[in-house]
């Protein structure tokens, strides 16, 4: 399925539709209609595209253990809901064929599970000192490091943005398309430096804005319930989530960059918790749009 090139010509189309479908679709009308029967499952990255890791776990190991342990438990408590996974393995799904499932199974939710991690920044220091013509000069050496105390959980969207943002969740996420065969081909104009680019990749997103923050905000909400530190929800040009025909959210459960949260997502107390905390927020949201 190729997605809709994201050219600059369809800019002003893609603002009339979006404004349109604002308008036209309003909570009551949207409650009469919206019934939760299919929701897409994503676990984030896999195979190649697997690259973030704390000390001992990846990313995509624990992004999958996770999805899969929210599938069982919506299966178990949700009879009349079908679940279906983006992966089930350690395998590399491009992020379009990710969404494209969704929009071809007609899915009502679509939820992909990260782990959050720091960026690595360099640091420069004086490793010790020589003698140049009799002067004493200092030996300057580099050390990389990330930060291993940041923690907390945060819920996106996709969303506009400003203009000019360009910060590390974009660029970490969106890394993905160029793992991929053709990316040029399957992303047409895309380029993530070019703020227009990424702007118009979440206007596509912007018919269920509504209801996927409300989801949002649902998850943040059962995070903070059971003692974790709320990063928030934030709207984010996040290529996966643009252009889904659904509501659809990312939420980062931990940071793996931390070694306590490294821990807690892999054991199975953080695991049942985590997931638990999902469940809740879809059941929630399910009854506040369904009557």
């Amino acid at each position: 399925m190729k997605n809709i090139p994201l050219l600059r010509s369809n800019t002003i189309l893609i603002l009339f539709i979006s404004f349109l479908s604002t308008l036209l679709i309003d909570n009551q009308s949207f409650a009469q209609e919206y019934k939760i029967k299919t929701i897409v499952l994503d676990a984030g990255h896999g195979g190649k595209d697997g690259s973030t890791r704390g000390e001992y776990s990846t990313e995509k190991d624990v992004a999958l253990k996770t999805i899969l342990r929210l599938g069982r438990l919506i299966e178990e408590n949700m009879k009349d809901v079908k679940v279906i996974y983006t992966r089930t393995e350690d395998v590399f799904v491009p992020l379009y064929e990710r969404i494209a499932l969704a929009n071809n199974a007609k899915a009502d939710l679509f939820i992909s599970i990260h782990c959050n991690d720091m960026p690595v920044y360099a640091t420069r220091y004086i490793s010790g000192y020589t003698k140049k013509k009799g002067k004493k000069v200092p030996i300057y050496k580099t050390r990389y490091a990330k930060s291993t105390s940041t923690r907390g959980v945060e819920t996106f969207v996709s969303g506009s943005g400003r203009i000019n943002e360009q910060d590390a969740a974009i660029k970490r996420e969106n890394a993905s398309i160029f793992l991929e065969d053709n990316y040029k081909e399957n992303y047409d104009g895309f380029n993530p430096d070019d703020p227009e680019s990424a702007i118009i990749l979440s206007l596509m997103k912007n018919t269920f804005r509504t209801q996927s923050l409300k989801l949002a905000k649902l998850v943040q909400d059962e995070y903070v319930a059971v003692g974790r530190v709320n990063r928030g929800v934030q709207e984010k040009s996040l290529a996966v989530l643009a252009r889904a025909g659904m509501p659809a959210i990312l939420t980062e459960i931990g940071f793996i960059s931390n070694a306590q949260e490294e821990d807690y997502m892999n054991s199975e107390a953080g695991q049942i918790e985590i997931t638990n905390c999902i469940l809740k927020a879809i059941q929630a949201y399910k009854a506040s749009v369904e009557i």
